[in-house]
């Protein structure tokens, strides 16, 4: 197993895509340590530690019980992709779409994505909302709410 691993980083390709896998790795890990400014992290601490949001919590790699810049994780994205394929059933053209090869699964990515980055603004709009009962946001005036959701919503797409 140890000969497989040192002939994989003999592959220029293969080693460059590990490097390239690590580097990521590290960039959400590090991401999902930086909390949003203004939020008060020990009320959403309390409040993810109860219930669902604690397996939300795990979902997001532990960057949603801090509220990090990458809280949403990787829930929109899912999420859209589950919308697309349940919608190529539905609608012909999607359908259409999907059965005309590369250029139509890139059109259905291209859709998809814009489609991930409208769930992200609506699910960032959503947890502000939820942690503000909780007084999770005590400065909360357009700004800051502003920003939190642009945050939220940028990082992620």
């Amino acid at each position: 197993m140890f000969r497989a691993i040192l002939n994989a980083f003999r592959i220029k390709e293969i080693r460059n895509r590990i490097f390239y896998t690590i580097a990521i790795l590290a960039l959400y890990r590090f991401g999902a340590t930086i909390t949003i400014p203004g939020v008060d992290a020990n009320a959403v601490m309390g409040q993810v530690q109860s219930g669902m949001l604690g397996m939300l919590d795990l979902f997001s790699g532990g960057a949603l019980g801090r509220f990090a810049v990458f809280s949403l994780g990787i829930m929109p994205y899912i999420t859209a992709s589950i919308i697309m394929q349940l919608l190529q059933v539905v609608i012909p053209k999607l359908e259409q779409l999907a059965k005309e090869g590369e250029v139509g699964r890139r059109k259905i990515t291209q859709i998809s994505r814009y489609l991930t980055v409208g769930l992200s603004l609506i699910q960032s709009v959503a947890m502000v909302f939820y942690f503000r009962n909780f007084g999770a946001i005590p400065k909360f005036d357009f700004m800051h709410v502003f920003m939190i959701i642009v945050t939220l919503t940028a990082l992620f797409s």
